[in-house]
């Protein structure tokens, strides 16, 4: 269900996809992220590492009544404090869609999938 955004002006419809890419974005910005995980877990328990090509990727979103609920599923570096970092993402998407879309999020649930070594060349 797309959220729809009353103004003077007119309507403003936002679908769940454009929150989670904007969602993505904004999480991938955050120190201590190696990259965004994907929902489904491979057999070995494994996570997928996603690159850049699809911010929305392991971005879920629910809009329900005027409840908006968004989850990551992110891998974080080796060696970073998780819960910092999870504080990190958490409060830079809250503030990033209240900013630039003007909603205001009700939950962001964290899922930590794994922990990679960082890329030192990056």
């Amino acid at each position: 269900m797309p959220r729809t955004i009353e103004t003077s002006l007119g309507r403003i419809t936002v679908t769940e996809d454009v929150i989670a890419t904007i969602a993505g974005l904004a999480a991938m910005d955050c120190y201590g992220l190696v990259g965004m995980a994907s929902r489904r877990q491979v057999k070995d328990s494994l996570s997928e590492l996603l690159g850049r090509d699809n911010p929305g990727r392991g971005v879920e979103v629910r809009i329900t009544n005027d409840e908006i609920e968004v989850d990551l599923y992110i891998i974080v570096s080796y060696g970073t404090n998780i819960y910092e970092i999870a504080q990190n993402v958490r409060d830079k998407v809250r503030y990033v869609l209240n900013e630039t879309v003007g909603i205001n999020v009700d939950r962001v649930n964290i899922f930590v999938q794994g922990v990679r070594v960082a890329d030192e060349r990056a």
